[in-house]
């Protein structure tokens, strides 16, 4: 849909209903091609969805494991519960960077073939290594929650209920100047797309604070495994 001469349908709509737009984060920064996969991929639909995946994979790594006691199976296993924690820590963080890293090539060659020369791949990467940070961050709340609660409902709930409110808030913030305040209340504000996009020193440290931030979530959910009293 991107048609740098003429202007895309995304955009007309943007015009005739901005408050729509800017609440999902379509807002392009500029003209160019990068921006715009940026507002219209990564302002919603590369936050989502692998948040869902996030929420669903730690659920099933973890607490379902305990709920329905096939965790005694893999205690009877002759390794350390941080040893087993660890492992379902890494199959999740795989699976978040293998569907970052498909996007990123699909990105890539169906750019290259459609409008040949007119993506920044150097910022596209960037712009994936950002949103790979902001998920990893919210596996790292949906893991710990995981490894914290014994019941699924109570693990799926409440590491799903902080990213879905931290999201709502975001989008609150972006709807109008009397919220925009609210974004401070949010960790999605440390993933400056915007500001990835265009090269903001700021946004590269909001990075690398998510990246942080994911490494300590993940940490700590190993350290409370192993040391909880597991009732199966």
């Amino acid at each position: 849909m991107f048609d740098p001469a003429l202007g895309s349908a995304l955009n007309e709509f943007a015009k005739a209903m901005p408050e729509l737009m800017a609440i999902v984060g379509m807002n392009p920064a500029s003209a160019g091609l990068v921006s715009f996969l940026e507002a219209y991929l990564y302002g919603f639909i590369m936050l989502v969805f692998p948040m869902l995946f996030c929420i669903l994979s730690a659920n099933k790594l973890i607490a379902r494991h305990v709920d329905r006691g096939s965790m005694t199976y893999l205690l009877a296993a002759p390794v350390r519960r941080g040893t087993i924690a660890f492992t379902q820590m890494k199959v999740m963080a795989t699976g978040l960077f293998a569907l970052v890293l498909y996007a990123t090539i699909l990105g890539i060659i169906n750019c290259e073939i459609s409008f040949p020369g007119k993506l920044d791949i150097g910022r596209f990467i960037l712009l994936n290594i950002g949103a790979l940070c902001l998920q990893l961050f919210i596996g790292g709340i949906c893991f710990l929650c995981s490894c914290i609660f014994n019941d699924s409902k109570y693990a799926v709930g409440l590491g799903a209920g902080i990213p879905a409110l931290g999201f709502i808030i975001q989008m609150m913030a972006n709807a109008g100047k009397e919220l925009e305040n609210a974004k401070y209340a949010t960790f999605f504000t440390l993933f400056d797309s915007d500001g990835i996009v265009t090269g903001e020193p700021g946004a590269i440290w909001g990075m690398f604070s998510l990246f942080a931030g994911a490494i300590i979530l993940f940490s700590t959910a190993i350290v409370i495994f192993s040391k909880k009293d597991l009732h199966i």
